[in-house]
């Protein structure tokens, strides 16, 4: 025990020798507006070149500085989670939490190791650089009171600027990281100094110097060496925006927070106005005129929300709103209102492409967010209160038809019926081949839920991984020979969102010679009948593939029918029909519901040999129960003989009672 406390009290004397061994950074100074009232002592100090006497006076303003708010951080009523508070006192040995899919974290080592990569995923590289763990100590040093924590902040801060110094890149390198063409100390500056992750500390170190700034370990000439960093980062923003995407709106808005909250900087309000400006016009491009983000990813989507939203709120809190337009403001309430509509009752957002799960309480927070922004909204209002205040969106089911995301609800509460389907058109880097997919909830639990994505980039056994989850065949959608489509570019042909029988129709050209027509009839607001067409003159074995949660499903290959009996009052009996011969393959089942994170699901195709031009023609009727005992019995059939480009013509049999379902285009 004393061998440790000796140790440990090694270490920190080094560390706060290290921190006052510090010099004066005096080009700081001339990085700084000195003309402001407030920094008059400043200045004067800077005349006389007396540059501890200035650092020493700046630190001194910023201490007591007023008239710039954080709208992230209420410095009177700090809160830190058992999850955080472990996030610091991990790091004070060195072990950082760096991604949520690497659990245990890591130890980095006494002389810390930047670069160490001990799975080759690149998140988990790129992540390291974030420094999610620096904001977790200064709320427990806020708390605390405890030094320990500031000392070894304050030197791992200077140890990484050491470790890790910035060289000039061209933008278009960052991504020869991804293909594995760039490698040692090139390799590591791509990872350090990606623009995305440059961004997240631009945030994240506003917050830190809050929590820090009092502490005596936060010296004046370490106040020096934070101002040249920190505009070094500004800097680097500026000049190596990302192209496109959501990394360029991640990016924009942390330059509007750099600019807002050190306004002290000469160009703090050119960063401002850069970030305006590019938010401005990005949301114009990246998001449709229904409200849907062109990523086609719910998580992403959301993202993108709450980017615009963070940028609003510190606009508000420090007085330049109006530098935002009202066509912001609006599509920015239309994003929302468009992710209301794919939610399901628990808040939880399909997840459609790279999308996560969530959870409740995150989503509950993001709509009380967005009701600052939004106080005269009832029915954010409504979802903010879970349902207590306010009231919900009007209607029911939902069509984006520019975006291709479409929800048949027959209501807002745990025990609603809602359908959501992807159909729409091709996407950005995080959408997957998935057109015509679909993810159903019943009565409090999602039935039909999505593959997901596991993990996202790295060497070829992390790619293997993912390709896994983002292959069209398990999703719940038509495949030819199980490939993956050669094309997504679904068109919506119609779309009835009213009345006993809700109708969509879109058609996708999947493959080279093969399009896929996916008719949905939400029938009585009760069940579903899904007709699927595969049209054309390829040749091979059509596969309509279905993925159900897990659980037990009782697969019956003779009558085509899948019946599960999970526990609770939530069930359904799936049924497959065709005019030609049809087997029934059971297959490897999985969804991913958090990065590396996976549970089994039954998983089946209906498979039907095409050898001719003829097109190949399913009914599937799914019916949501609560008790499969007691679940009905189906017939049904095609009633027009062959494809009809106009239309289509069924019979249906719900325990004998026989209904005729159709539409003309």
């Amino acid at each position: 025990m004393r061998t440790v406390r000796y140790i440990l009290t090694a270490t920190f004397l080094f560390i706060a020798a290290c921190v006052e061994a510090q010099q004066v950074r005096k080009e700081a100074f001339a990085l700084l507006n000195l003309e402001q009232p407030a920094l008059e002592k400043v200045k004067a100090a800077c005349t006389r070149q007396h540059w501890d006497e200035a650092a020493q006076a700046l630190l001194d303003y910023y201490r007591h500085r007023n008239g710039v708010v954080h709208p992230d951080l209420d410095l009177q009523h700090i809160k830190i989670s058992k999850e955080e508070q472990k996030w610091a006192d991990d790091a004070l040995g060195h072990t950082f939490f760096v991604h949520k899919g690497y659990q245990p974290s890591y130890n980095y080592g006494k002389d810390i190791n930047w670069e160490y990569w001990p799975v080759q995923d690149n998140e988990l590289r790129w992540q390291l650089h974030r420094h999610k763990w620096f904001t977790p100590m200064g709320k427990a040093y806020r708390l605390s009171g405890d030094e320990k924590y500031a000392k070894e902040w304050a030197y791992q801060y200077i140890d990484w600027i050491e470790k890790n110094p910035l060289t000039e890149v061209e933008p278009e390198e960052y991504k020869l990281v991804s293909a594995g063409e760039v490698k040692g100390d090139a390799e590591n500056v791509r990872f350090a100094w990606r623009p995305l992750e440059v961004s997240n500390r631009l945030q994240d170190q506003t917050l830190q110097f809050l929590l820090f700034v009092n502490s005596p370990s936060f010296t004046p000439a370490f106040l020096t060496e934070f101002l040249v960093n920190y505009h070094r980062h500004a800097l680097h923003i500026l000049n190596n925006y990302s192209a496109q995407g959501n990394h360029l709106l991640f990016e924009a808005q942390r330059i509007v927070y750099a600019g807002a909250f050190f306004p002290e900087f000469k160009e703090a309000s050119s960063w401002r106005e850069s970030g305006i400006n590019t938010l401005n016009r990005e949301i114009k491009k990246q998001v449709y005129t229904d409200g849907g983000h062109y990523e086609l990813d719910p998580h992403y989507h959301l993202a993108a929300i709450n980017i615009f939203c963070k940028a609003l709120r510190m606009a508000d809190v420090n007085g330049f709103r109006q530098e935002f337009p009202a066509g912001y403001v609006g599509t920015v309430k239309h994003m929302i209102e468009f992710y209301s509509n794919v939610c399901f009752p628990d808040y939880s957002n399909p997840c459609f492409s790279d999308a996560k799960l969530g959870n409740r309480s995150a989503e509950v927070g993001n709509y009380q967010d967005w009701l600052k922004i939004f106080p005269d909204c009832e029915w954010i209002r409504y979802y903010a209160t879970e349902g207590r205040e306010g009231s919900p969106l009007s209607y029911l089911s939902h069509g984006a038809l520019d975006s291709g995301f479409f929800t048949f609800r027959n209501g807002w509460k745990q025990d609603a019926t809602v359908m959501v389907v992807k159909a729409g058109p091709k996407g950005e880097w995080h959408c997957q081949p998935d057109n015509g997919t679909f993810e159903l909830w019943f009565n409090g639990r999602n039935l039909f839920p999505d593959s997901g994505s596991y993990v996202y980039a790295g060497d070829d056994e992390v790619m293997k991984l993912r390709n896994w989850f983002r292959q069209t065949s398990v999703h719940n959608t038509l495949t030819l020979d199980e490939k993956n489509l050669q094309t997504t570019e679904s068109v919506t042909r119609l779309w009835q969102p009213e009345g006993n029988e809700q109708i969509l129709v879109t058609e996708n050209p999947h493959y080279e010679d093969l399009k896929h027509r996916r008719s949905v009839f939400f029938v009585d607001q009760a069940y579903f009948v899904i007709i699927d067409e595969a049209v054309g003159n390829a040749k091979g074995t059509v596969n309509l593939n279905y993925n159900l949660c897990e659980g037990t499903v009782h697969v019956d290959g003779k009558s085509n029918t899948l019946t599960s009996t999970f526990e609770g009052r939530s069930n359904v009996k799936l049924q497959c029909f065709s005019e030609k011969h049809m087997s029934l393959t059971e297959k490897e089942g999985w969804r991913s519901i958090a990065y590396r994170q996976r549970v089994p699901r039954t998983a089946v195709s209906f498979n039907i040999d095409k050898n001719t031009p003829d097109a190949v023609r399913y009914i599937t009727i799914i019916y949501p129960v609560k008790d499969t005992k007691t679940s009905p019995t189906f017939k049904a059939k095609f009633l027009n003989k062959a494809y009809d480009e106009n239309g289509v013509r069924i019979e249906v049999s719900i325990n004998g009672k026989k209904r005729q379902l159709a539409y003309r285009l």
